[in-house]
């Protein structure tokens, strides 16, 4: 018969060793939460707002569309002028108009060119969605394969504990 101390040991180590365990699981936990699903909340939000300024493009390419299409010499309006505080305007001339094309900068172009930017300015912000779809669903996989990876070490250990206990118990 093993004295007390010598008995004591195999079972502290089996301690130590789901300790370590838990900490090893742990550890993948902070990561999965605390970087990947903040990077593909990041990288969701940034295709959003580019989602959100193709729609503003596509908006305005309709809106020249119209203006092209309707022949008017003279348009009326409201203008936003900050904190939806609106006011009447009348443009007289309605063949130039300033389009946005990024970092603040507003180019005076005619409506064919601001026609024809628009939709260049849809192509690449497009890709630029592609781009970011794809990096989403890359981190999506990582954090899946970290989840597998996790739920293996539980297993493994579950399965630890269960052949110690038939040793035990029948050995």
């Amino acid at each position: 018969k093993k004295s007390g101390m010598a008995a004591m040991m195999p079972q502290e180590g089996m301690h130590e060793q789901k300790r370590a365990s838990d900490r090893k699981l742990d550890r993948y936990y902070d990561f999965v939460e605390k970087k990947l699903k903040v990077t593909l909340k990041n990288i969701l939000d940034h295709r959003s707002k580019i989602y959100t300024e193709i729609n503003e493009y596509v908006t305005l390419r309709n809106n020249i569309k119209v203006l092209q299409d309707s022949k008017l010499t003279k348009l009326k309006s409201l203008v936003n002028l900050g904190c939806d505080f609106y006011t009447n305007a009348v443009s007289s001339d309605i063949n130039r108009i300033f389009v946005d094309v990024g970092c603040s900068l507003h180019v005076e172009m005619t409506l064919d060119e601001a026609f024809q930017f628009c939709h260049r300015k849809e192509k690449h912000l497009r890709r630029k969605t592609d781009e970011l779809s794809k990096k989403a669903s890359e981190l999506k996989a990582h954090i899946k394969l970290v989840y597998d990876a996790m739920a293996e070490i539980m297993q493994l250990d579950q399965q630890e504990r269960e052949e110690r206990f038939a040793k035990k118990s029948f050995g």
